[in-house]
């Protein structure tokens, strides 16, 4: 609609002049200094422990993944402790939304959905998900294969996009959901299902975790998604986790980060 300064009206010979009042601009949001030293601050971090590269219980029995690293990292610029604790995906975000725990890592895509019911960080990764079948496969290679082999089951991991994916490809009596994100995996190398739609990250995560057992199909059935930290609405921790992210990339954390168990040879 267009703003008119004066509007003029003759009616039965009476001049008529309105002058519209001029638009005020909307006052300056007030600057709020970002605190980068959260003084020893313990922070509770949700992970599920069954999430390679992000997290995984070693052969040690220890928690290891970028997830592990990077909030050692985020805290180490915050002055805080990182607390990590293992945590169900089933109800994740209402644990959130409760403020259970401070912060959820797992490789975790932002939604809007989701961000109607928790707070993100700012984005740390763009991603596709694709479709992880045993090395030995040879007619799953890519959505439309899929699509066309209508007696293959497809595993997912309940409640994520991975699961919304697959069922928009070949529909809910093709796909078998799990509890962990582990466990879609296990049962393909198993045999009881076909393949899995799974995060490109966390395919390559399992591929290094049973190596000449897995592979990934040529095409990728979705490009552009991105993975963020999931905090409780209106946390204060989201602006300096920000503010520490932005950091570890200025000085080449990230990058050691990623390469190491995104991109290992």
């Amino acid at each position: 609609m267009k703003k008119l300064g004066l509007i003029v009206l003759v009616i039965g010979g009476i001049l008529l002049a309105s002058c519209a009042p001029a638009a005020t601009p909307a006052p300056a949001p007030p600057v709020t200094e970002v605190v980068t030293d959260l003084g020893g601050l313990e922070v509770t971090v949700a992970v599920e422990n069954a999430y390679p590269p992000f997290n995984v219980i070693d052969e040690a029995g220890e928690g290891v993944g970028w997830d592990y690293d990077v909030w050692r990292a985020i805290c180490e610029k915050l002055n805080c402790t990182p607390v990590f604790v293992e945590s169900a995906w089933e109800g994740l975000f209402e644990a959130m939304a409760a403020g259970e725990q401070d912060v959820a890592a797992d490789g975790i895509t932002i939604t809007l959905d989701r961000a109607k019911k928790i707070d993100y960080s700012d984005p740390y990764m763009e991603y596709g998900q694709v479709l992880l079948v045993r090395v030995d496969e040879t007619e799953i290679t890519s959505g439309d294969t899929l699509v066309a082999l209508t007696d293959k089951v497809v595993g997912v991991q309940i409640g994520t996009t991975n699961e919304i994916t697959a069922i928009s490809l070949v529909g809910e009596d093709r796909v078998q959901s799990f509890e962990t994100f582990d466990l879609p995996v296990v049962s393909l190398m198993a045999g009881d299902v076909d393949t899995v739609v799974i995060d490109e990250v966390a395919a390559v995560g399992f591929m290094m975790e049973n190596p000449g057992k897995l592979k990934i199909a040529p095409e990728p059935l979705t490009g552009g998604e991105l993975l963020g930290f999931v905090f409780p609405p209106k946390s204060p921790l989201v602006a300096p986790v920000n503010w520490a992210m932005q950091q570890l990339w200025a000085d080449g954390t990230m990058d050691q980060l990623y390469e190491k168990w995104f991109r290992p040879e």
